[in-house]
């Protein structure tokens, strides 16, 4: 095989001319007639046993030519990714085959995507604002407020239902005078005040007593289930008890009760070194995002729709993967998000784009500044890995490369150069602050089950 030309066109892709000898495409037509052969009835032949050029006189010189050709596209598309001397991204795409009627070969033009040329602005000592990490007594009393409420006794009472209260009921919604899917349940134990109903429900039950029936005539907001937005309906209720919230004291006990301290100022303390962990890796997370927006802002670069492609593949299996983890189905999650699949793919996309400009300015940052990853930095990094994951060694090599590792340490070492050289502060003000301090991501948070038709619905944070 040989390259015949090799021009760059717009937008990051190469076409590329690539010449198949007359003998390799004969030994491709060989392979082809060797697979097809039994498939075909010559007459005076057995099926199987007619040369191919009797095959070939009966049906036409071109019989095997496209099964020849699916053959020998590997070969090419190998032989341009070895030979062309270009960095190609995602796969060769075949735009035209010219099989030669004087059998001097096959010509193959092929499109490629090229790994894009990148030029950086500046990426050293750019000022970006950090967010504040501290973590005011005001947030450690909720936390230990949020705790008491769910350590709380229930105490059934016999009296009005006042907010605050849990009331245990049935509930049955009826649209149009016909009951629809989802608006109803049995022993339903609801909280007034807590706002997980649609608006007007929980008020509309104050003031309800033990065996007490209600109607309530409510309109579902506008922003609801598009067969349900801004229809009338009406729920018939009926109370069956009335259960106060019993909280207990702040006290030692309550501390043992909860946690493993034998007393509520080391409880206390615990609650505040956790919330300040999580805003501090909050923090240096959205700080850290801020750069790299600032380094990709001033970037020039062409990115191939494949690398978006590809990147928005891998993070669709990553978030697919983890919703699996919490068994919540896609459906689900966008029922609870209020979005539609074009809306939610939409959103991954701008995400993948996002990702992918990064990777590229971080790969480039460690090429300007001769970032070196030496072999020992790749065994500490799989033994690192293997004591995270709890793998063996052996067995997490068989699964990632050596140069996915490669990337990964020398994309690590150029986000801390950019925020070791970075200035945390207002850019407006001009103000300093030290250096940032390394990222731990945060974890990502846990969705909620899907509620019945009756509760409202939120929106995506």
């Amino acid at each position: 095989m040989n390259i015949i030309t090799c021009e760059k066109k717009e937008n990051g892709v190469a076409e590329i001319v690539v010449g198949a000898s007359p003998e390799e495409f004969e030994s491709a037509l060989n392979k082809a007639f060797l697979k097809k052969r039994n498939q075909i009835s010559v007459p005076g032949f057995r099926r199987g046993k007619a040369p191919r050029r009797i095959i070939e006189r009966m049906l036409g010189a071109s019989t095997f030519h496209a099964d020849a050709l699916e053959i020998i596209m590997p070969d090419v598309a190998k032989f341009v990714e070895d030979e062309s001397g270009l960095r190609i991204v995602g796969k060769p795409r075949v735009e035209d085959v010219d099989i030669k009627e004087d059998n001097s070969g096959v010509e193959f033009t092929i499109d490629v995507s090229v790994y894009p040329e990148v030029e950086l602005g500046d990426y050293k000592g750019l000022q970006v604002e950090k967010p504040d990490a501290k973590v005011p007594e005001s947030e450690v009393d909720a936390e230990i407020a949020g705790v008491r409420i769910r350590n709380a006794a229930m105490e059934k009472v016999d009296r009005p239902a006042v907010e605050g209260d849990t009331v245990l009921i049935d509930f049955k919604g009826f649209m149009d005078g016909a009951p629809f899917e989802g608006g109803q349940d049995e022993n339903y134990e609801l909280e007034l005040g807590s706002n997980s109903f649609i608006p007007g429900f929980e008020e509309k039950l104050v003031g309800i007593t033990a065996g007490e029936k209600r109607e309530i005539d409510l309109v579902f907001p506008e922003d609801y289930e598009e067969e349900m937005a801004g229809k009338p309906v009406v729920f018939e209720v009926t109370a069956h008890e009335i259960r106060e919230k019993l909280l207990p004291e702040l006290d030692d006990e309550f501390a043992k009760d909860v946690s493993e301290f034998d007393t509520f100022k080391e409880y206390k303390a615990d609650i505040r070194e956790k919330l300040e962990k999580t805003k501090q890796d909050d923090s240096d997370a959205a700080y850290e995002s801020a750069l790299m927006d600032k380094v990709i802002e001033s970037m020039e670069t062409t990115v191939p729709e494949v690398m978006i492609d590809e990147q928005h593949e891998t993070m669709m299996r990553s978030f697919l993967s983890r919703l699996s983890a919490y068994g919540i189905q896609p459906e689900q999650y966008l029922q609870m998000m209020n979005m539609t699949p074009e809306m939610f793919g939409d959103s991954m996309r701008v995400k993948s784009e996002r990702q992918v400009r990064i990777n590229l300015a971080l790969e480039k940052i460690a090429e300007l500044e001769g970032i070196e990853v030496s072999a020992e930095d790749i065994e500490q990094d799989y033994k690192e890995a293997s004591e995270r994951y709890g793998m063996e060694i052996n067995k997490l090599k068989e699964n990632v490369k050596d140069s996915d590792v490669v990337f990964e340490i020398k994309t690590r070492r150029a986000i801390e150069l950019v925020k070791e050289s970075a200035i945390s502060g207002d850019p407006e003000a001009g103000d300093e602050e030290a250096p940032a301090e390394k990222k731990t991501a945060a974890k990502p948070k846990k969705p909620t089950a899907k509620k019945p038709a009756a509760v409202k619905q939120e929106d995506e944070e």
